[in-house]
């Protein structure tokens, strides 16, 4: 890791002219080189988290460059957990590039990506998963994103994986109490207890690192495939969803040859949405390729708006095993009929038994035409994604995570085929071992400095 006897600087707000731009300097000599430049109330006498109006001056020169607010904390009450000045200047890029020559050639350096928060987490102020949470808050594109990334932030998910370390840790300790008495035959804590504690532990681990799926589309865009047959208004949906028109629309079959893809927020949760090639038999090479890509799409699609008009529900039926087939597993599939306002006489009942099959709602009536049930189709696609429901709940959201996760249940799982066998009790410790690793490196409790490289590269500078 970098060391931290050194001070940094950088800018702390958007690249770009906008009012105001704030400038961030840590570390030990932060109220000093800050000092050096200021021209107001004395920094070095400051009481931490004050504010203080004055001017920023090249003391080489005495010229004023601009007027601004310094901000100071004291170690170790500070996003760092060191000294800090925020200098809170005008935001002209001139400005901005001059202040920061200042700091530098006064003693700064300018700082990596993510290294304030580097800094943070070397320091105690929050571990691996709070900061990665850190950059998640900042990337944040929806009500959804931004409330599971500020869920990490808090800490919830820290103290999830505290409990479950802690679970493991008292398995070990009863396993490595057993190997130490072996020679006297005595036993400190039945099987089935142990069985239930890593039996637990597994569920939990589990239910975890299942919630990646729902989290990595919150982050991302929840997937949706709206697939049908040609001329059945997909392209038209598509539009009304993006409040846009971004496909093409035309009576021609085969229109969409290729999949267009383009994103919404819908409810505080954003969809991507990808209008494909409509489904049927074609001698057209071009347009064959634009279906291969469909299937392609609906096997990574997390919903699916399968677009039907009312003059094809009898043939329904014989298309769902196709598309059960190809479908992911999970993916949910919203049966849309179309156009209702050309057939008024129509009902979505009239789909036959396709309710039946898992991951099928039922079918909603609608017109792209006319916006007529459009609402509904939102509400529709709300309840589908399953964001509406994670209030509360802890979603993974970091693919480092999820790894880490799978991995812990695996070791996990070998432990508990070792406690409902006479595997020995230093072969099923080893596994439990090998869990407890898995769940620390999450945190960084055990981690290693090519680790911590690269999650804070990724990080924006001045962050």
């Amino acid at each position: 890791m970098t060391e931290n006897n050194d001070t940094i600087c950088a800018i702390a707000t958007a690249p770009g002219v906008g009012g105001i731009a704030v400038i961030r300097i840590s570390g030990p000599k932060a109220i000093e080189i800050t000092g050096s430049i200021w021209k107001g109330k004395k920094l070095a006498e400051a009481a931490t988290h004050t504010a203080h109006l004055g001017n920023i001056i090249d003391r080489e020169t005495n010229e004023v460059l601009d007027q601004g607010i310094a901000t100071v904390f004291r170690a170790p009450a500070s996003f760092t957990g060191e000294d800090t000045v925020e200098l809170s200047v005008h935001g002209s890029q001139w400005i901005q590039a001059q202040t920061i020559n200042l700091l530098i050639r006064n003693g700064c350096r300018l700082a990596q990506a993510g290294e304030f928060t580097r800094r943070a987490f070397a320091s105690g102020k929050m571990d691996l998963t709070e900061a990665e949470a850190v950059a998640d808050v900042i990337a944040a594109t929806s009500r959804a994103s931004h409330r599971v990334a500020m869920s990490q932030m808090r800490g919830q998910f820290s103290q999830r994986l505290s409990t479950l370390r802690t679970q493991m840790l008292e398995l070990a300790s009863l396993l490595e109490l057993e190997l130490d008495f072996s020679e006297e035959d005595v036993e400190f804590a039945d099987r089935k207890r142990l069985l239930d504690i890593a039996n637990d532990t597994l569920s939990e681990v589990t239910r975890l690192a299942e919630s990646f799926a729902t989290g990595d589309a919150i982050r991302r865009g929840v997937p949706v495939a709206i697939i049908g047959r040609p001329n059945v208004g997909k392209s038209s949906i598509l539009n009304q969803l993006l409040n846009d028109s971004r496909a093409i629309v035309s009576d021609i079959p085969g229109t969409t040859r290729d999949t267009i893809e383009d994103t919404t927020d819908i409810g505080g949760t954003v969809f991507r949405f990808i209008d494909t090639a409509g489904l049927r038999t074609t001698s057209d090479p071009v347009e064959n390729l634009g279906i291969q890509r469909a299937w392609e799409k609906i096997a990574d699609a997390r919903i699916i708006l399968w677009v039907i008009t009312p003059d094809e529900l009898s043939e329904t039926a014989s298309f769902l095993p196709a598309l059960t087939t190809h479908k992911h597993p999970d993916a949910k599939i919203i049966p849309v009929i179309n156009k209702t306002d050309l057939y008024p006489s129509h009902t979505a009942t009239g789909i036959p038994d396709i309710t039946a099959h898992p991951n099928v709602s039922s079918p909603l009536g609608i017109s792209a035409k006319t916006g007529q049930g459009l609402q509904e189709l939102r509400q529709s696609l709300i309840a589908a994604s399953g964001t509406d429901t994670t209030t509360g709940d802890i979603i993974i959201t970091n693919a480092r995570h999820y790894e880490a996760l799978t991995a812990a249940a695996d070791s996990l799982r070998r432990a508990i085929s070792g406690l409902t066998t006479t595997l020995a009790a230093d072969l099923i410790a080893q596994d439990i071992r090998e869990t407890i690793h898995h769940l620390s490196s999450i945190t960084g409790a055990i981690t290693t400095p090519d680790i911590l490289s690269t999650i804070f590269s990724r990080f924006c500078i001045g962050k």
